[in-house]
C-alpha cells in the first residue's frame, strides 16, 4: 500500500493532533481546570492517537484501516467533550471539536475504503 492514498487522512490527523494539543493547553489556562480535565485528558489520547495514526498511514502498514477505526472513534469522543465546552464560549474547544470531527470522517472513510 502507498501511502499517498492516505494521504488526506494523515493530513487530517495531523491538523487533529495539533488542534487537540493546543486545546489542551488552553484549558490548562482557564480558571476552573477541574471541570476540564475530561476535555484535556481527551485532547491528550486524541492527539497521541492521531500522531500514531498518521504515522502508521505513512509507512503504508496493512494495519493503517485498524488504527483509522480507533483513530475515529477517539475522535468523536473528544470532539463530543469539547463540543460541551465549546457552548460556553471556549473557542479553542470549538475549534476542536471540528478538527476532530474532520478527522474522524476521513478515518471512517478510510478504514472502508481500505
Amino acid at each position: 500500500m502507498s501511502h499517498q492514498r492516505f494521504q488526506d487522512c494523515i493530513q487530517a490527523c495531523v491538523a487533529c493532533a495539533v488542534a487537540c494539543s493546543h486545546c489542551a493547553t488552553e484549558c490548562l489556562k482557564e480558571e476552573d481546570v477541574k471541570t476540564l480535565s475530561r476535555c484535556i485528558q481527551l485532547d491528550l489520547e486524541c492527539a497521541a492517537i492521531c500522531r500514531s495514526a498518521a504515522e502508521v498511514m505513512s509507512l503504508g502498514s496493512e494495519y493503517s484501516d485498524a488504527f483509522c477505526r480507533t483513530c475515529a472513534e477517539v475522535c468523536n469522543a473528544c470532539a463530543q467533550e469539547c463540543e460541551k465546552h465549546a457552548e460556553m464560549g471556549m473557542e479553542h474547544c470549538r475549534e476542536c471539536a471540528e478538527a476532530c470531527r474532520a478527522c474522524a470522517q476521513a478515518c471512517e472513510q478510510m478504514s472502508t475504503a481500505a
